[in-house]
């Protein structure tokens, strides 16, 4: 299954292939493995702004690549403290280290995200999505 040699255990995953990385009262979100494959090359990525307060299964921000163009749907309540510049000039990452150097922003949580999935959930969600 493609991207599925990767999937880290300490992270929390979407059914929109966003993950979820909890750090204290806030968290780094990116996207999964399985969607960097899916979307082949990327070429551009939206970001969202500092301060933009967004909730579960809102779009904020998207990813373009040779294949198609993606909305990046949010896996948990938060407002935007930082984001990856370097995705600006350099969206490759994405592809290249999607679950390291290509997070895509860090949120202030409000309280525990529900309806995400461990490791071996989405590894399972993504065998039934091939």
């Amino acid at each position: 299954m493609p991207g599925a040699e990767n999937i880290p255990a300490d992270l929390l995953y979407s059914d929109t292939h966003e993950w979820l990385r909890i750090e204290g009262e806030e968290a780094v979100i990116g996207i999964t493995g399985f969607a960097q494959d899916a979307l082949g090359d990327i070429t551009y990525v939206e970001l969202p702004a500092v301060g933009d307060a967004f909730s579960i299964g809102q779009p904020f921000g998207s990813v373009e690549s040779v294949k198609a163009a993606s909305d990046l749907v949010a896996p948990a309540n938060g407002t935007v403290v930082a984001v990856n510049d370097s995705l600006e000039n350099s969206p490759e990452l994405l592809n290249v280290s999607p679950y390291d150097e290509g997070w895509i922003a860090r949120i202030a949580l409000p309280g525990a995200p529900g309806g995400l999935m461990d490791a071996a959930a989405y590894e399972e969600f993504c065998a039934g999505e091939k």
